[in-house]
């Protein structure tokens, strides 16, 4: 079993003009983010676009990244889908891939009670031998799991944690309450902000969005927790205010996407129609990426 703990990079999808995937530039903002100390790669989730790609696209991605990986920190992979037996089957074929870790994401558009969604991830996780991290972002989906819920799955041995994108700390503190019972079983922190608080609280880290822009800072807000020097942490999580209040001006994973390409590195835009940023909100960004690089941040 895997640890899950630490900062886990959601990493982008990179594409060419033509919106195909760039699997060379994928290596590159691979071995990029494990340079800067991120503790997890996790392959399509929102920022990655995993929302608009096809299965193909995911299996080969997920292929490149267990290879450029090559087993230095754990590989994740967003296997849910709004199908039992489709979920089912892509978390198979990522097993058999070679991934570490599946994210499960609940099912969306149509209207879930808490004994189907307990359903659905009970019979995921007993047709495919991986850890599970339960996904909850009900803003995106419209179904979100009841801190309750969590706690019964959290009995069946490969489901091993849960990330929460909520945005609403008090059911990340449910999480934790009901979950506390299961040695090891992790809480996650989805939303960058919350991530300190969260491993305050308890929890062991947070799949961090902003990581793609800025991985060492995001990386040192779980070091410096664990080294016991809180206000070091703290000075980091505070440091990403600046650039997550750019995510007014758009799709929060269109504005990751268009500040690393700021930084330099050639990953395209995200797929269409999810790809526009107007002047004043680019302009915004690059000023706020500049003063963020004549502060040090990385």
């Amino acid at each position: 079993m895997v640890d899950i703990k630490g900062i886990i990079a959601p990493i982008i999808t990179p594409m060419n003009a033509d919106e195909s995937v760039n699997y060379d530039e994928l290596r590159v903002q691979i071995d990029r983010l494990i340079g800067h100390g991120v503790h997890g790669i996790f392959v399509f989730g929102t920022n990655g676009e995993g929302y608009i790609l096809s299965e193909d696209e995911k299996c080969e991605i997920m292929k490149t990244t267990v290879e450029q990986v090559a087993g230095r920190i754990p590989v994740y992979a967003s296997t849910g889908t709004n199908s039992t037996l489709d979920t089912i089957r892509l978390s198979q074929k990522a097993k058999d891939i070679g991934v570490d870790v599946l994210s499960i994401i609940t099912p969306g558009f149509a209207a879930a009670s808490q004994d189907e969604l307990y359903t659905h991830f009970k019979t995921v996780a007993e047709r495919v031998d991986l850890p599970i991290v339960l996904y909850n972002i009900p803003a995106r989906t419209g179904n979100a799991i009841a801190p309750a819920t969590v706690g019964k799955l959290s009995t069946i041995d490969n489901i091993v944690g849960v990330k929460d994108s909520s945005g609403n700390f008090d059911n990340i503190l449910q999480y934790i309450e009901h979950t506390r019972a299961q040695e090891g079983f992790a809480v996650l922190s989805g939303n960058d902000s919350l991530i300190l608080w969260t491993l305050l609280a308890g929890g062991t880290g947070g799949v961090a969005g902003c990581s793609n822009v800025y991985p060492f800072t995001m990386a040192q807000i779980y070091e410096q927790f664990l080294a016991g020097d809180i206000a070091a942490s703290r000075q980091y999580q505070d440091s990403i205010r600046s650039f997550r209040d750019c995510f007014k001006f758009g799709n929060p994973n269109t504005i990751v996407k268009y500040a690393v390409a700021e930084l330099g590195f050639p990953v395209g835009k995200c797929r269409a129609p999810f790809n526009q940023l107007s002047d004043q909100g680019f302009e915004a960004l690059r000023r706020v990426i500049a003063d963020n690089q004549s502060h040090g941040m990385k």
